[in-house]
């Protein structure tokens, strides 16, 4: 299997920069609340400290949202959609062991993270403009077509992962109990983004250790490594 993201992705978004890891034995993930607490002290901090549109990483997405044609208010990043959640309840709800932890460690760098059971991806994924065709799976059971020209995640087959880049997910690939093998994407378009997506990579080296969870390839994508095969 492969994840890559097309040029056209590049041309438009020179700055972007990911990281990629395909974790194994997630079936087995255990809940690990300790971790979650310390992810929550540094999400108060960052709250504390800025409003999310102020947070360097999502004024960086909201600018990727407008190069796309949309409106920064209306579409959110996955990371900044998160953030405003928490701000208001100050929980979140359980879906998964992994799911939880990701979330969290997205609200504590402020970064979005995409987690796909593999089992249900047809080959590899390509971040790229949709062409129309594509079809997507909402999670009331209905069929959607992306508009040509919305990024989205991609397989060969046309089935479209997640639409609006990191906005929704389709209930095609979701991490769901009976999952084993994921593919986590993990994207910023910020100035420092090869710095934190470093530090970010430290903090998954222990939770996910701690959740028992193993990851077994990893890259960083930039312009100069583009893809990954696993």
């Amino acid at each position: 299997m492969y994840f890559t993201h097309a040029d056209a992705i590049w041309t438009t978004h020179p700055d972007l920069r990911a990281l990629v890891l395909v974790a194994d034995e997630v079936r087995a993930a255990k809940n690990d609340s300790d971790r979650l607490d310390e992810l929550a002290k540094k999400i108060e901090e960052r709250q504390a400290a800025a409003g999310e549109a102020e947070m360097p990483e999502i004024a960086a997405w909201r600018e990727a949202f407008s190069r796309m044609g949309l409106k920064p208010t209306q579409y959110r990043c996955a990371s900044e959609a998160l953030l405003r959640r928490y701000r208001k309840t100050k929980d979140m709800p359980k879906f998964h062991p992994l799911v939880d932890y990701l979330n969290f460690v997205s609200m504590s760098f402020g970064i979005p993270i995409a987690a796909f059971d593999c089992a249900h991806i047809t080959e590899g994924i390509t971040v790229r403009p949709a062409d129309g065709s594509e079809t997507y799976q909402t999670f009331q059971g209905e069929t959607e077509h992306p508009s040509a020209g919305e990024v989205v995640f991609a397989d060969p087959e046309g089935n479209a992962h997640a639409r609006r880049w990191t906005y929704r997910q389709s209930a095609r690939s979701v991490v769901s109990a009976g999952t084993d093998r994921v593919l986590m994407v993990i994207e910023a378009h910020h100035a420092s983004a090869e710095q934190d997506l470093a530090a970010l990579r430290s903090e998954l080296d222990l939770g996910l250790a701690g959740l028992g969870v193993r990851v077994t390839c990893s890259t960083v994508i930039s312009p100069s490594q583009r893809r990954l095969e696993f």
